[in-house]
């Protein structure tokens, strides 16, 4: 991205975040409409992924939930203006909090606090650094100039930014010392590290870290998911009770066991779930690719 338009996109963030949430929404929502109308290869994946996942479906219905998943991606993509630029109390405002878990308990264990994609994890993630300290782990975006941004802006509240690829004994540092880290795990990042389990009945190539990490680092595993709630009144952040007997003694259980938990609040809101990523980039030997 060359410096011009670097600038622009932090222009246009900047400007977002001064207009009203339900105004920025709005545009993000028509904008991804107006794209999904448009042949393209995220277009295809979307499509892929729902099909192999949501078997039985008929035509109208794959289009249907294929075009609300665009509004919902491509607003997110629009939000980051109110997410990265917004004020602390205007975050604060649009998301509502719902712990199952004592937050405030000074006595807490060390705590792997659990994300998935869903279109709004990254203000969920924010919201938390408010709060409390939180290291977080992040993949680096393949523009430099953006990637720098978004760790900037993710981490603006207090959180400490760490990448994935140098996270391993940082994570069992602090997870030793009693501190609480904020991931997801539920990309395909190929097949080191992961085994192929079971998502929505398709083998899917899934990271076991979360499972090493806490046996490692004797925590606690904390699923949360952040929804976008109806009519563009915000969202919803809400964090699960610990994961009971995690981890096992088997990484394929314990992938397994986070796959059914994030099959279970996909249902629910199935048009907000990554689907534009490549859940299934890998497959098991001797079975063909699907994109």
């Amino acid at each position: 991205m060359n410096n011009i338009g670097f600038a622009l996109v932090v222009m246009l963030l900047r400007a977002l975040a001064q207009l009203p949430y339900g105004l920025v929404a709005r545009l993000g929502s028509g904008l991804g409409a107006l794209l999904y109308c448009i042949p393209s290869r995220r277009k295809h994946i979307v499509q892929v992924n729902l099909q192999l996942c949501f078997p039985g479906k008929t035509a109208a219905e794959y289009e249907l939930l294929g075009r609300s998943h665009f509004r919902h991606v491509v607003r997110s993509y629009v939000e980051r203006g109110v997410q990265w630029f917004g004020s602390a109390r205007a975050i604060e405002k649009l998301v509502q909090l719902e712990s199952r878990i004592d937050l405030d308990d000074e006595n807490s264990p060390p705590t792997i606090f659990m994300g998935f994609h869903f279109v709004a994890i990254e203000v969920g993630c924010m919201l938390y650094s408010m709060k409390l300290p939180i290291t977080a782990l992040y993949t680096p975006m393949s523009s430099k100039r953006l990637n720098t941004l978004a760790v900037e802006q993710r981490g603006r509240f207090g959180a400490d930014m760490v990448m994935r690829a140098d996270s391993a004994r940082r994570i069992l540092k602090l997870l030793r010392k009693g501190g609480s880290v904020m991931l997801a795990a539920d990309m395909d990042h190929g097949i080191e590290n992961s085994v192929f389990v079971p998502f929505f009945g398709v083998p899917a190539c899934t990271l076991t870290s979360v499972s090493r990490l806490a046996r490692l680092g004797g925590a606690r595993v904390v699923p949360f998911v952040t929804e976008v709630l109806p009519d563009y009144k915000g969202y919803k952040m809400t964090i699960f009770e610990p994961l009971a007997d995690f981890p096992s003694e088997s990484d394929e259980t314990d992938a397994r066991r986070m796959n059914e938990f994030l099959e279970s609040q996909i249902v629910r809101f199935p048009e907000q779930y990554y689907w534009v990523h490549r859940r299934f980039k890998h497959r098991p030997e001797g079975v063909a690719g699907v994109y």
